[in-house]
């Protein structure tokens, strides 16, 4: 089994001996354990072998300064925050600085790893409890400073968006509307040129600030995390 190297920073020994634990006979393997994103910045080997870095925000200063330090040092390597708390400006930064995912550490151990091999994918993954604070203007602080609604997005667009929202990958998306891959690539290009987005978070960022999470009821699908 080919295992993607793993950097884990966080201030709780406890949970990096349970996240170890939890990744035994998975395909993560840590290879770097800190408290502290200055150590574990000095311990990232000449070579970069690392594939993913996992962080734990609190009490480490802005999360965005240590994405960049990390992005710097480690390009390839896919980046998550994991938390015990939403904030709405820390994620913002979080996703200008290059955020790969946002997780939260109440989520099932099947949903944590389900998230993480989408992140290795190339997919971006955040979760669904960042509908309500976009949707209420709380996660801009302002509700003035959302982009005004614009139109021209077409009903399967719009059903791509939502899958976007939950962090789909292109191929779940094709099972879940019953179409091919390549349909859901020219729909996907489509859509951003439309709302002027260049990727998948931008996208499912304009989604949620345009009131597309409000399916089933007023309720975002919570598949994926």
């Amino acid at each position: 089994m080919e295992y993607a190297s793993v950097a884990l920073i966080d201030g709780n020994n406890l949970f990096r001996q349970g996240l170890k634990a939890l990744f035994a006979d998975q395909s993560f393997q840590i290879v770097i354990e800190s408290s502290s994103v200055k150590d574990a910045l000095l311990a990232v080997p000449n070579n970069n072998p690392l594939q993913l870095i996992l962080i734990d925000p609190s009490g480490m200063g802005a999360p965005a300064e240590a994405i960049r330090a990390f992005k710097d040092r480690c390009p390839e390597a896919r980046l998550v925050l994991l938390t015990e708390t939403l904030d709405g400006e820390a994620l913002t930064n979080a996703i200008d600085a290059g955020a790969d995912g946002f997780l939260m550490k109440d989520i099932s151990r099947d949903v944590l790893l389900q998230s993480l091999r989408l992140v290795m994918m190339g997919e971006k993954v955040f979760p669904s409890h960042l509908a309500a604070l976009i949707i209420s203007g709380r996660l801009y602080g302002k509700e003035d400073q959302m982009p005004a609604f614009r139109k021209g997005v077409s009903k399967r667009e719009g059903q791509i968006l939502r899958c976007l929202l939950v962090g789909d990958s292109n191929k779940l998306i094709a099972r879940h509307l019953s179409i091919t891959e390549a349909t859901v690539k020219v729909h996907l290009k489509s859509l951003l040129r439309k709302i002027d987005a260049t990727n998948r978070t931008q996208a499912a960022i304009w989604g949620l600030n345009n009131g597309f999470a409000e399916v089933d009821g007023g309720a975002l699908v919570d598949r994926v995390a």
